[in-house]
């Protein structure tokens, strides 16, 4: 699978960071991607906004659409690519748990 892309990057801010969580707020413009990367850690992602993620990852793209203030956990896991799916900007915040 190519890694390039086209799309403009997802910006990024980082909130907290100690020793338990690294708290990271990303925002996306219509097609903005965060860029190939893995988690090494388990985190949780708690949606600001509707968020029609596209995720793209070696097995292909698979398209998960979140609401507005909801939440879900995941393991560390595979290399992906997380792009805004949708027309509007999109927000949600990462909590990446170090314990």
């Amino acid at each position: 699978m190519t890694r390039f892309s086209a799309h403009e990057p997802a910006t990024s801010s980082l909130l907290v960071d100690d020793d338990a969580v690294r708290v990271t707020r990303w925002d996306f413009a219509p097609g903005a991607e965060t860029g190939w990367h893995r988690h090494g850690l388990a985190y949780v992602v708690v949606a600001l906004t509707d968020c029609p993620f596209l995720v793209v990852s070696e097995a292909g793209e698979q398209r998960v659409d979140v609401p507005a203030g909801t939440a879900y956990s995941r393991d560390a896991g595979i290399e992906h690519n997380v792009v805004n799916g949708g027309e509007r900007p999109m927000s949600f915040v990462e909590i990446e748990l170090k314990r």
